[in-house]
C-alpha cells in the first residue's frame, strides 16, 4: 500500500518531496553560481525510504555532475551538459563559450494529492551567447512510496520545442568521434560508495560490476538496474531506470550509457550513436521512470515491481 507523500516549496530555491519523515527528493531550481557547470535545475539528494542518499553532487572528478538532471552534451555546437567539451582529435577542452544553460521560468503546478506529488515546470534553453533556442515543459512526479516494498518511484517527462530559427542537432561525444561515450539526455550520478555496483537489464543481460555495465553500454532495453552495497551501514540500494511505452515511438531511439567504475553513472542517451534533428517549430517528448529502492534487487524483483506498477 502506498504511503502519503508531502511537498514543501521553498520559493525561488527548491521543491522537497517527503514520505514518513524522510526527504525523498530535493529539486533545486535556483541558478548555480558557476556558468561553466551549465546552470540548470537538478534533483539532489534523492533518497531511499530508509534515508540512504543515492545521488552524488559536484564530485571532484566531474563538478558538473549534480544528482539527476536533464542534459544535452552536444547540441548544435553548444554544451548543455557542463564542463569540458569533446572535440574530435583534440580531446576534452574547457571551452567556456560553448556552455549553455537551462533557465527556470515558472511552475505551472505544484501539488500533492495523497500518495502522489507532482510539479510541472517551464524552462528555456539558452546558448552561451544569450539566444533562446528551445522551450521545455517538464513534469516530475513522485509516487508508489511503499514501505513494504522498500521502494518509491519518480517519473520524469520532457517536451521540448525548437524556438530557434535554425534546425537543432542533438548528438553526443560518440557522434563527435569518441568511441562508446554516447552520454546525453537524462543523467544520474551516483554517490562515491556505489562505485563498482552491479548493472543488469532484461533477458539475462548485464552482470557483476563494470563487466555488467560494459555489457549494457550502448544497448537498447526497456529498463536497466544498478545495485550496490553502502558504506557505513549493512545495506544495499538499487535504482531502476525505465522507459515509458511511448518512448518506442519517440523522435530517435535511445541507448543506455552506463558505468560502474570509475564512476557510477547512468544516462538515458537519446543520441548515442547518431545525431538527430529538430526543425524550427517542432517538438519531441520522452518520459522516464526511476525506481529508488532499499535492498539488493535482482532481475525477478525488478520485473515483478515494473509489472505491478503501470504507467
Amino acid at each position: 500500500m502506498s504511503a502519503p507523500i508531502t511537498v514543501t516549496h521553498a520559493h525561488g530555491e527548491r521543491i522537497s518531496v517527503a514520505c514518513g519523515g524522510t526527504e525523498l527528493m530535493s529539486y533545486v531550481y535556483r541558478p548555480d553560481p558557476d556558468p561553466f557547470e551549465s546552470r540548470k535545475p537538478y534533483a539532489h539528494p534523492l533518497r531511499t525510504l530508509a534515508g540512504h542518499t543515492v545521488t552524488g553532487y559536484r564530485p571532484s572528478d566531474h563538478r558538473w555532475h549534480k544528482g539527476l538532471q536533464m542534459t544535452a552534451s552536444h547540441l548544435s555546437g553548444q554544451n548543455f551538459w557542463g564542463g569540458n567539451s569533446y572535440v574530435h582529435g583534440r580531446g576534452y577542452l574547457p571551452l567556456h563559450d560553448r556552455v549553455g544553460r537551462m533557465r527556470h521560468d515558472a511552475f505551472d503546478t505544484v501539488e500533492a494529492f495523497g500518495d502522489r506529488a507532482s510539479f510541472t515546470e517551464r524552462l528555456t534553453w539558452i546558448e552561451n551567447g544569450g539566444r533562446e533556442w528551445a522551450r521545455e515543459t517538464r513534469t516530475v512526479e513522485a509516487h508508489s512510496a511503499e514501505p513494504e516494498e522498500g521502494a518509491w518511484a519518480l517519473d520524469w517527462s520532457i517536451r521540448l520545442l525548437n524556438t530557434h530559427t535554425e534546425t537543432l542537432r542533438f548528438g553526443s561525444p560518440t557522434t563527435a568521434g569518441r568511441e562508446m561515450a554516447g552520454y546525453t539526455g537524462l543523467h544520474w550520478r551516483g554517490p562515491r560508495d556505489l562505485t563498482g555496483g552491479d548493472v543488469f537489464g532484461p533477458d539475462g543481460r548485464g552482470g557483476r560490476g563494470e563487466a555488467g555495465a560494459a555489457e549494457m553500454m550502448g544497448t537498447r532495453a526497456p529498463w536497466l538496474a544498478f545495485t550496490a552495497p553502502r558504506d557505513g551501514v549493512d545495506a544495499h540500494s538499487t535504482l531502476v531506470f525505465a522507459h515509458a511505452p511511448e518512448n518506442d515511438d519517440a523522435i530517435h531511439p535511445s541507448h543506455w550509457f552506463v558505468r560502474s567504475e570509475p564512476t557510477p553513472v547512468v544516462a538515458v542517451s537519446w543520441a548515442f550513436f547518431e545525431e538527430f534533428e529538430l526543425p524550427p517549430g517542432e517538438e519531441f517528448s520522452y518520459r522516464y521512470r526511476v525506481v529508488v529502492a532499499d535492498g539488493a534487487w535482482d532481475r525477478d524483483r525488478v520485473e515483478e515491481w515494473l509489472g505491478a506498477h503501470g504507467w
